[in-house]
């Protein structure tokens, strides 16, 4: 009876050992393959890359709608169109300019800070 008092305790022993790595392994598995989200630090970059990009954008488009304004009023003019300027300079930059301007803008600012 001894013998099968010792043979249990090691078979037991053995088993809990063995759980317990195979209960490790899941966890360091699980822990692995989930991502972690730092939501601070990604509304802290969306905050830089977006919002503090805004008076470059608004800088750029002031300008080229100044310098597109002036090109139409001198070929409008021509034609006496220079009552349409201000709606060509509008749906230019609203359909066309503005958001390539804003795109190259951003990634121009994002890529330069990245760089630095």
């Amino acid at each position: 009876m001894n013998f099968l008092a010792n043979l249990g305790r090691v078979v037991l022993a053995l088993l809990t050992e063995i759980g317990g790595i195979v209960i490790f392994l899941k966890d360091a598995l699980l822990q692995g393959l989930t991502p972690t989200i730092y939501l601070r630090q990604i509304l802290e970059q969306m905050l830089r890359i977006g919002y503090n990009s805004l008076p470059v954008v608004g800088l750029t488009a002031f300008f080229t709608g100044g310098a597109l304004a002036l090109q139409i009023y001198l070929g409008g003019s021509r034609f006496n169109a220079e009552s349409l300027v201000s709606t060509i300079v509008a749906l230019g930059i609203t359909r066309e300019l503005g958001p390539v301007l804003a795109g190259l803008m951003v990634a121009g600012r994002v890529g330069a800070s990245i760089a630095a």
